[in-house]
């Protein structure tokens, strides 16, 4: 016979699923897992078991099977959103704020029992060229939480997928875990550079997106782990990519793709000065009575290295310049640093 504690432990697994409201096919099949436990408690086998149904509970119970966001789809506010985290790209924006009116009007035109689908995004464009910002924006217009899923060398559709736990420390693919992190059901979701699989498992990897993608299919998504149906339909997924070379075919007959066009000096320029650098003294702790720049230097900050379609590299020099401000200023050095020709080499990061 198990022994008290036991079946005290079994006892708070039963508490955990009377908590929450589970559907109910689910709900049974893991009572079933936990009222096996009682039956399995003289045996050796014991401890393993339990862990394995416990981690398999925690998992349950802590999705957003009815938890979701209440959509803030106000163009307005949209569009100042997008001015504020993004110089220029007009288009771009126009672009987004058409997909968000879609999304807005098909959100009013639902009848019961439907879901409210827009087309889906796909951002693309070189590295640094603001795809990924850009569905940060899109879920902070939207009021909704996002989860990026990274897809750049992604080797097995189990990433996305899990895998059964008949197999020792198994847990869910990206996907769920993506889910229990923003506590939603409808999150943006960003499929993060969807070209970049490893090339021996992008058959595979492209058969899960599919499933993701089509709205007939996604609302009963099967992660192996849970082996039971999530449904995905209220999620708004967003994709970027490098280029659509290597997207499957069948992936991209469900995208709607947005080229994100290449930075020019000037507009480098300007972002430099109005978004990047306002952020970079901000994150070293730093006012901006700290810090002047001569207007003569921005074009050798914006190109150390020559060329660069996009921002990573002139956000990485600004950066770097902060943070060596920033430990003067702790050193009791200088409280204000002018860059001029003269002292600029000491400050630009060596890349």
């Amino acid at each position: 016979m198990p022994t008290d504690s036991l079946v005290q432990e079994v006892e708070k697994l039963k508490k955990k699923l009377e908590a929450v409201t589970l559907p109910p096919e689910l709900k049974d099949k893991v009572e079933e897992d936990v009222d096996r436990l009682t039956r399995v408690a003289v045996t050796a086998s014991y401890t393993q078991e339990y862990d394995r149904v416990a981690h398999y509970v925690e998992w349950v119970v802590s999705l957003p099977w009815n938890k979701r966001s209440e959509d803030v789809l106000d163009l307005g506010k949209a569009r100042a959103i997008l001015d504020k985290n993004h110089y220029g790209m007009e288009e771009v924006k126009e672009r987004v704020l058409e997909y968000l009116a879609v999304l807005k009007l098909r959100h009013y035109q639902k009848t019961e029992g439907s879901v409210a689908r827009a087309p889906i995004l796909c951002l693309v464009g070189l590295v640094g060229t603001g795809k990924t910002t850009f569905a940060y924006s899109l879920a902070e217009a939207v009021g909704r939480q996002l989860v990026r899923i990274p897809f750049g060398g992604m080797g097995s559709a189990r990433d996305l997928r899990g895998q059964s736990r008949l197999h020792a420390e198994t847990e869910p693919g990206y996907v769920i875990k993506g889910l229990r992190r923003a506590g939603t059901k409808n999150p943006v979701m960003l499929l993060d550079e969807i070209d970049r699989v490893a090339e021996e498992a992008r058959a595979d990897i492209m058969g899960v997106l599919v499933e993701l993608l089509d709205p007939e299919q996604n609302f009963a998504f099967l992660d192996h782990y849970l082996d039971y149906p999530f449904d995905l339909s209220e999620v708004l997924f967003i994709a970027t990519a490098n280029n659509t070379t290597n997207v499957a075919t069948a992936v991209m007959d469900r995208l709607e793709p947005i080229s994100m066009p290449s930075y020019s000096d000037q507009e480098k320029m300007a972002i430099g000065k109005d978004y990047l650098l306002p952020q970079a003294l901000q994150e070293a702790g730093l006012k901006p009575e700290n810090l002047t720049i001569d207007e003569q230097l921005w074009p050798k900050i914006v190109r150390p290295l020559g060329y660069d379609a996009g921002i990573r590299t002139l956000q990485r020099t600004i950066q770097g310049i902060t943070r060596k401000l920033a430990r003067e200023v702790i050193e009791g050095k200088r409280q204000h640093l002018n860059i001029t020709p003269e002292n600029v080499k000491d400050y630009l990061p060596v890349y």
